[in-house]
């Protein structure tokens, strides 16, 4: 059978041959790839030179095609997940974990890392190789190197199982999503709703063979708008329990995964070591512990809450005044909030759609890399998709006159994406063989659909993911770095997020506006009013906002840094970490620990401050763009030169005090914010 995942790809740019790559292609060809690998580490063992070129470059260049293989496989597993990839995926993931461990954990190959490692100040290396080996010793190290034996087996058996429970969490919380629906039958149960929202409701019903009938999922495009504007409140009650209980006490439980997973990162954290699996992860952050971050976010929490408090207190008073509702809830919450801001700012988010097509919202944010980075981007069809929904660009720079990289975008849901918004390096840029390559970036979201009627109009939610998406997208686009391990987003986890968080800021400044929202039917250009709108859209109900990020701040730290045996009951153990967040009364049978992907099945475990840490960077980052002009080229290139082009080949510190000329200062956060 002929594999093209064993077959140099022939397409432009070396793109990754999507269009031929079937499920039955992705096991033979990891075991092939693996058993070549593993006779050519047999023979770099062999070798006596511990030199940087032989211990670095080579050893990458062997283990080249299997990264290639689980490159192609892990992004289609999440973006376009076929019945037959799922199948497959725990042989997958298996395999390449036992692969990795079986590096990682060999005492042969270890050693000549170790004696690299031990003379590399005296083999006249550049900053980017003494960075590069010097990270490499240390993941050998955090992996188990220096284990003994018996520990190194226990080790392999805790990665292989913690790797197979994070792929089934995450596989259960995308069936318990994809198995729900809310049908409505009676018009009347539409009310408060956009026209656009039930046109596309009803498009889902003929969509299930409910034709004549209304169709709500779970998916955020639907469940966000229905929370906002339904004002039957009994069904946004009964469609916020079915997402927030997802699975949880199901079909698709994940309470067991999520208890074995606790288990299983401690024990490994101990083995290394550490006290706690928060040691463990923040040992490699700016955070650098536990106690520094709970500092942090005590600090904004105290900032945060009086405000909070007073907005929650608008909130009951307009519920009450309104409805008669004595006690709010919860499902309560977006509704009464969208009231109260047209209450407050006659503004509403529905007025903002029609000025959002999608189209021309993507074509801003290339007028926005042109002129902040001289970027250009040009729509081919020549490079290979894995879904119809998928468009590619090619990424020029100096106008037009150097290529940057590929770029896939693929913007609506669908059964078999995973939820939520993420950019991947499909192809990282770096050296491969020798030869440094250009990278291949993709952002993936989960946008509003278009309908019969009318083209895909988005919320501002939705326009400011998209920018973040595309701040990680140019982080990865940008990256000039030697080596794959260091470059792009290869940084440290509470610094990947200032790039795409700095490019949120754009949305609410009228110089970016006016590129790209016109009406969609009109043409006519956003007005300034509405403009004013926006930016003050940005603070309200900031103090409830920022309470809720918290909250699963806190919540990830309080998992990763008890004993796992404190955990008996994961909602019981929930409401004491959110006892201090939260105003709402708590609801029985819910849980969103049992769908918190981000640290059960993402790389987010000990890191969801990370959020509230970037955008104190981001914020303050955004101040110097301000004061010197945001498109001012200058300022850009220095944010490109230090930030985006650097990846992790200098401490993030030194890049930002290397851009901004000082650290960064958290008063920016809260001026921003309206909490100061």
């Amino acid at each position: 059978m002929q594999n093209p995942l064993l077959e140099k790809p022939v397409a432009k740019y070396g793109a990754y041959p999507f269009d031929r790559v079937k499920p039955e292609h992705f096991l033979p060809a990891l075991e092939e790839a693996m058993a070549k690998a593993r006779t050519e580490l047999e023979k770099f063992k062999l070798k006596t030179t511990t030199d940087f070129h032989h211990v670095i470059t080579e050893k990458n260049d062997i283990t080249e095609q299997v990264d290639y293989i689980a490159g192609i496989f892990f992004n289609l597993h999440s973006a376009e997940c076929s019945e037959e990839l799922e199948k497959i995926s725990p042989q997958m993931s298996e395999a390449l974990t036992r692969f990795g461990n079986d590096i990682s954990l060999d005492p042969v190959i270890f050693a000549k890392v170790k004696k690299c490692f031990d003379s590399r100040l005296s083999q006249g290396l550049g900053s980017e190789e003494l960075m590069i080996i010097e990270k490499t010793y240390k993941s050998f190290v955090r992996s188990g190197a220096l284990l003994a034996e018996s520990e190194k087996t226990r080790m392999r058996e805790l990665d292989e199982k913690l790797a197979k429970l994070s792929l089934t969490f995450s596989q259960n919380v995308l069936k318990a999503t994809n198995e729900y629906l809310l049908e409505i039958t009676d018009r009347k149960d539409l009310e408060g709703l956009p026209d656009s929202f039930i046109e596309s409701a009803a498009e889902l019903a003929e969509k299930k063979g409910k034709a004549g009938s209304w169709c709500i999922s779970l998916e955020a495009p639907m469940i966000i708008p229905f929370l906002t504007y339904s004002k039957n409140r009994e069904l946004r009650k009964k469609l916020f329990l079915a997402n927030a209980s997802k699975a949880f006490n199901d079909n698709f439980d994940n309470q067991q995964n999520l208890k074995d997973i606790l288990s299983l990162r401690t024990e490994r954290a101990k083995l290394l070591g550490f006290n706690t699996h928060a040691d463990y992860v923040l040992e490699e952050r700016m955070a650098m512990s536990p106690k520094k971050v709970m500092d942090f976010l005590e600090e904004l929490f105290i900032k945060a809450k009086p405000h909070a408090e007073k907005e929650m207190k608008k909130l009951q008073q307009l519920a009450k005044e309104l409805d008669g509702i004595d006690e709010l809830q919860r499902y309560d919450s977006a509704y009464y909030s969208e009231i109260l801001k047209k209450r407050e700012l006659n503004f509403d988010d529905e007025m903002l759609r029609p000025y959002f097509k999608l189209e021309s919202v993507v074509d801003g944010i290339f007028k926005v890399a042109q002129k902040l980075y001289g970027l250009s981007f040009k729509e081919v069809f020549d490079v290979p998709k894995y879904h119809d929904d998928v468009r590619t660009f090619e990424v020029f720079d100096q106008e037009g006159q150097q290529f940057v990289g590929l770029f896939y975008t693929d913007f609506f849901p669908r059964q078999t994406k995973r939820g939520g918004a993420w950019m991947s390096g499909i192809k990282e840029q770096g050296m491969y063989h020798g030869q440094v390559e250009r990278p291949h970036i993709m952002i993936v979201c989960n946008f509003t659909k278009p309908t019969k009627t009318k083209p895909s109009l988005l919320s501002l939610d939705e326009v400011l993911t998209l920018y973040h998406e595309f701040g990680h997208a140019l982080h990865g686009l940008l990256s000039k770095c030697k080596y794959r391990d260091l470059s792009g987003t290869n940084v440290y986890w509470d610094f990947v997020e200032l790039p795409s968080q700095i490019m949120e800021n754009w949305v609410l400044e009228k110089e970016c506006l006016d590129l790209f929202a016109y009406h969609y039917e009109t043409g006519e250009k956003i007005s300034n009013d509405l403009i004013e709108k926006i930016k003050a859209s940005g603070k309200f109900m900031e103090g409830l906002g920022t309470l809720r990020q918290l909250s699963f701040a806190f919540l990830d730290m309080a998992y990763h840094t008890v004993a796992p045996d404190e955990v008996k009951s994961i909602p019981d153990f929930e409401s004491r970490v959110a006892d201090k967040t939260s105003l709402f009364p708590k609801i029985n049978g819910t849980s969103i620990s049992t769908a918190f992907s981000h640290i059960f099945a993402g790389g987010y475990s000990a890191g969801y401050y990370s959020y509230k840490w970037a955008e104190v960077l981001d914020a303050d980052a955004f101040e110097f763009f301000q004061k010197e002009g945001i498109f001012n080229r200058e300022v850009a290139s220095k944010f490109r030169t230090f930030i985006l082009e650097k990846g992790g080949t200098v401490h993030p510190m030194e890049l930002y005090k290397q851009f901004r000329g000082q650290e960064p200062d958290v008063g920016a956060l809260l001026r921003r914010a309206g909490l100061h």
